[in-house]
């Protein structure tokens, strides 16, 4: 058993968990994150990184990486599943880069999270530190991990999901609410993509009855990398596992008959796995004490805005801020004003996340994109 005295310890080394420790380090504040993977994987397929998150990678120097590996989309269109016509089209490319202040990107979760993870001064990233008990004290915060290992800190930041062990803590024990949604993942085969002789564009969301839908786009900037997610009602989720092996049939029998490029889609489907996509309520309290909560762990969402990633990393921004602004003796203010900044956005792309309108018909999407975390007033 090793014991260590810190003075921030984040819970989760996922894309929330590194930016905030990116950022923390990048104010002057020597966070360690403890992740309970023994080592880092390429998990995960496609991700969006919107003009508000990459001026955080900006800051971090890490925006010509992500632009250099991701695709970049010209137009988010959304189309009807079934004729092909065109509902709304978004213009993103240059056009996001003037407007917004940022490139669009869509990207492979983890070469994402890699160039995350590479950023990161290594000496203060810990594998295999699954948290089983903390116990909040008067001038820190006991955390005792699986592994034996025990670390005080005078904060903690849990940034370890949907079923977060410091929200836990916060709340009580409650387990999320099944949204009734599932998801199908996969990285189509090129080849029998390209054998279609159809056009693919590089971010397309296809649209049926009860807002199902196909989110379908590039992940790699030569385009050598195209992948789909879908949302789709289903039955309650009986499975014991955080995903099942779907197949090829079951697209066909969920989609199949409709337009030609989904058609095209399907056909190219190798494997495909299916997700459960979970709810909680908007929180009652994002920190208590000394603890404090960012991303799935105080507002999972839906995936339907592809922004559940960037309100983690948009709050991990504007909490290094207010530690910054207060100094981290006086955290209460600081996570007081973190909560006050950041609440009602996050709740709102929560709500609308969930109800699966984004971009279904033309609307502005600047209140989105045009939001700059370093930047924002804080509030209180």
């Amino acid at each position: 058993m090793t014991e260590h005295h810190i003075d921030i310890a984040i819970i989760g080394a996922g894309l929330g968990g590194a930016a905030a420790m990116a950022l923390l380090h990048k104010a002057g504040f020597k966070a360690h994150t403890f992740e309970q993977a023994p080592v880092f994987d390429r998990l995960g397929a496609g991700i969006h990184i919107g003009p508000n998150v990459m001026k955080i990678f900006r800051e971090l120097g890490l925006e010509d990486t992500l632009c250099n590996i991701g695709a970049h989309p010209d137009y988010w269109f959304s189309r009807d599943g079934n004729t092909g016509d065109y509902r709304s089209k978004i213009e993103l490319g240059d056009f996001a880069k003037s407007e917004y202040g940022a490139a669009y990107v869509t990207i492979h979760r983890g070469d994402m999270h890699a160039t995350q993870i590479s950023a990161l001064p290594q000496d203060y990233l810990h594998y295999d530190h699954c948290l089983t008990q903390l116990e909040e004290r008067e001038n820190d915060v006991k955390l005792t991990f699986a592994n034996g290992n025990i670390v005080y800190a005078k904060l903690v930041v849990g940034a370890d999901g949907i079923n977060s062990k410091i929200r836990e803590e916060l709340l009580g024990v409650e387990k999320p609410r099944f949204s009734g949604w599932v998801g199908h993942r996969c990285l189509v085969d090129m080849n029998k993509l390209a054998a279609s002789g159809l056009d693919f564009e590089t971010c397309t969301k296809w649209w049926w009855d009860r807002s199902k839908h196909i989110m379908a786009y590039a992940t790699k900037n030569d385009e050598s990398e195209y992948y789909y997610v879908t949302g789709v009602p289903d039955e309650p989720w009986e499975h014991d596992t955080t995903w099942v092996e779907s197949s090829r049939d079951e697209m066909n029998a969920t989609f199949g008959g409709s337009h030609p490029v989904v058609n095209a889609l399907i056909d190219a489907t190798t494997s495909v796995t299916k997700w459960p996509f979970w709810n909680r309520d908007p929180l009652s309290l994002w920190s208590q004490g000394r603890l404090c909560l960012l991303g799935d762990a105080c507002h999972p969402m839906r995936p339907h805005m592809a922004q559940g990633a960037g309100m983690a990393i948009e709050d991990a921004a504007v909490l290094a801020r207010c530690l910054s602004a207060t100094g981290i003796e006086d955290y209460t203010s600081a996570f007081g004003i973190y909560e006050n900044t950041r609440r009602e956005r996050a709740t709102t792309v929560q709500t609308v996340s969930n109800k699966n309108t984004w971009l279904k018909n033309p609307e502005d999407p600047a209140w989105v994109y045009g939001y700059n975390p370093l930047t924002v007033p804080l509030a209180g």
